[in-house]
């Protein structure tokens, strides 16, 4: 929620902003200069060119140390007049020295709780605490930037106060579920399409040269090389870079993920907020057993299409034994890889001659799962209780065909549930079928305070033994109040 000048608050007046109270903290102090040097980069990239054209260093000397101080100052300003607090359910946000802005994120919709440590911000100490709401476009009100602990201390305090116990519970201890050892991580990115493909460019434009003398030639094939550079530093990055030391822990609070080499990376999904998994096999590895899995989490799907590959990977690589078992972890109550399915019917294979008979589907008391593809593997899951809405689509060559694909849809993400190419009769079912399914799921599904789930199945029986399984002595700290 944000309030803008010329809006109404309760208890202040018309026009006005409420004043911000006297226990609300600011930044940490280096913000400015982790806000200002962008202006420096944008002196040296608008200048830097011109200047060693005409030599005139000096200027621009002068120059790109003006935007610095410029920048400096903007960011000082920033910093002085954004302060943040809870403020009833909600976290407040108050930032603007002209124009004052008050954004509430409210705790019930919150998402997920992320981290983020920049190459910068490692050097000097200090992380960007990210939150993801439900419905968001983008990470609301990101805390730009917070010292490490206290941007640790704040994270537990959201969880906590979403969770709905005592806001001065530390953070919850984690069971360690997955690491992904190097060498995978490291034959994974070898074996990645991208990877590949620039190898491949780069060896035969390499053979090229072989035939060629002329000089003028030899510059025009070096320099076709570039895309293939480019596709190996991409999958270098997109694999290696953002997945290194990954690490899968689970603990009441959620799902933890760690990762990164250069940019590291601490996200917290809590429980039940997994709209959607994916699991997939690339047809390099599938000598090796290997895939990934990816998720859905609402709040993250209206980031940019790299901001959102870096927050929807679960697994970037695992045996298919361990990617089931978390599969299984995530998606509680169900087992997707052993829930019957049924294939498309015959007229399908018009429409995809090469793996029609791989096209299934099938559903559980918890999930619908989709399977597809025969080079690249993909099993989705969607858990009843997420889906927002079931289409029927039907292109004009599915009518000469007397079919129609029916799309079971969560939040934009990567995950994309299309039971494709069936008879009308039978897509018109599924979708009734699924929309029921879905409208009964809601009633059970996860409670907003999560945590009164692991408070009421910890909590001690008449016979001294604690009710259930789930997390015995998490849950025993997490509930001191």
């Amino acid at each position: 929620m944000t309030t803008t000048p010329g809006s109404e608050a309760d208890g202040a007046k018309p026009g006005r902003v409420d004043p911000t109270p006297e226990h609300f903290r600011r930044l940490h102090p280096l913000t400015p200069l982790l806000r200002g040097w962008g202006f420096l980069a944008l002196a040296i990239g608008i200048g830097g060119q011109d200047a060693l054209r005409s030599g005139e260093m000096g200027r621009f000397g002068l120059t790109a140390l003006a935007f610095a101080v410029v920048g400096m100052i903007a960011g000082l300003l920033s910093w002085w007049f954004t302060r943040y607090g809870f403020d009833g359910d909600a976290l407040r946000i108050d930032s603007g020295m002209l124009n004052r802005r008050s954004r509430r994120v409210r705790l019930d919709r919150l998402q997920a709780v992320d981290i983020n440590r920049p190459l910068a911000g490692r050097l000097l100490g200090v992380s960007e605490l990210r939150l993801e709401v439900a419905g968001g476009g983008k990470a609301e009100a990101p805390l730009q930037y917070l010292a490490v602990d206290d941007a640790v201390r704040l994270r537990a305090e959201l969880l906590a106060r979403a969770a709905g116990i005592d806001a001065d519970t530390p953070e919850a201890p984690e069971r360690v579920v997955h690491e992904v050892p190097l060498d995978r991580l490291v034959w994974s990115t070898v074996l990645s399409g991208a990877f590949v493909t620039g190898v491949v460019f780069i060896v035969g434009i390499g053979v090229a040269l072989l035939f060629f003398r002329d000089s003028e030639v030899t510059v025009g094939l070096l320099s076709s090389m570039l895309p293939g550079v480019i596709a190996i530093g991409a999958a270098l990055w997109a694999q290696l870079g953002r997945n290194f030391a990954f690490v899968l822990a689970e603990s009441p609070d959620g799902y933890r993920i760690r990762k990164g080499l250069l940019d590291t990376q601490h996200q917290t999904v809590p429980p039940g907020r997994v709209q959607g998994v994916a699991m997939r096999q690339p047809l390099l590895w599938r000598g090796k057993g290997w895939v990934r899995l990816d998720v859905d989490v609402a709040g993250y799907s209206g980031e940019s299409s790299d901001d959102s590959q870096r927050t929807s990977t679960l697994l970037p690589v695992a045996t298919y034994e361990e990617a089931a078992e978390v599969l299984r972890q995530v998606l509680p109550g169900s087992d997707p890889l052993s829930v019957p399915l049924t294939h498309a019917p015959r007229p399908a294979r018009w429409l995809r001659p090469i793996g029609w008979k791989k096209l299934a589907y099938g559903v559980d008391d918890h999930v619908v799962v989709v399977r597809e593809g025969v080079l690249y593997r993909n099993l989705t899951t969607v858990p009843h209780a997420k889906t927002q809405s079931v289409r029927i689509v039907q292109g004009p060559l599915q009518r000469r065909l007397g079919l129609a694909s029916v799309h079971v849809d969560t939040t934009p993400g990567p995950v994309d549930a299309v039971i494709a190419h069936r008879l009308p009769a039978e897509a018109r079912a599924i979708a009734e079928e699924q929309a029921e399914r879905a409208r009964l799921a809601r009633k059970t599904d996860v409670p907003e305070q999560w945590m009164a789930r692991y408070r009421q199945q910890s909590a001690p029986r008449p016979d001294g033994h604690a009710d259930g399984d789930s997390h015995p002595a998490a849950s025993s700290e997490r509930d001191q109040e």
